[in-house]
């Protein structure tokens, strides 16, 4: 059985890591930003901790896998994420937006069972991926329309 300080540990962990990811969004003005990253992963958390509890509770009585919950809520921001993405003129947006989602999903069922260190390797992944990768991609397509013939 988790105590309150690990409980309350694991809720700070899954807030500040999933804050940084949120940040990222919030400041480029996306849909999805800080407050609803940090929520998504919260109760990814909370999800995952509830799991361990019911296992710990009822590991005598029955049968329980808590991987199961897991799964449930990878389903669910499924949803939440294809509500993040548009249909435009132009093409499709949001992808990245969903993903994110997705991904402090994973950050929250992670430091919910415990797994920290994954959490916060996956966490500095994430955030290279979305401040870095941005840069870099800025730098590669903004030449190559430069090279491109003028129309």
């Amino acid at each position: 059985m988790l105590t309150d300080a690990q409980i309350i540990l694991r809720l700070l962990l899954t807030v500040t890591l999933s804050g940084l990811i949120g940040l990222e969004r919030q400041l480029h003005k996306r849909t999805a930003g800080l407050r609803t990253h940090i929520l998504v992963a919260l109760g990814s958390c909370l999800i995952m901790l509830t799991s361990l509890y019911v296992f710990d509770i009822y590991k005598e009585i029955a049968k329980l896998d808590p991987a199961r919950i897991a799964a449930g809520v990878i389903t669910g921001i499924g949803f939440l994420g294809a509500g993040t993405i548009i249909r435009d003129r132009e093409g499709v947006r949001g992808l990245t937006t969903a993903a994110s989602l997705w991904v402090v999903a994973g950050i929250g069922l992670a430091v919910g069972c415990g797994f920290n260190k994954a959490a916060i390797y996956a966490t500095v992944l994430a955030v290279i991926v979305l401040f870095f990768l941005r840069f870099a991609e800025g730098l590669i397509f903004f030449e190559n329309k430069e090279r491109q013939p003028k129309k």
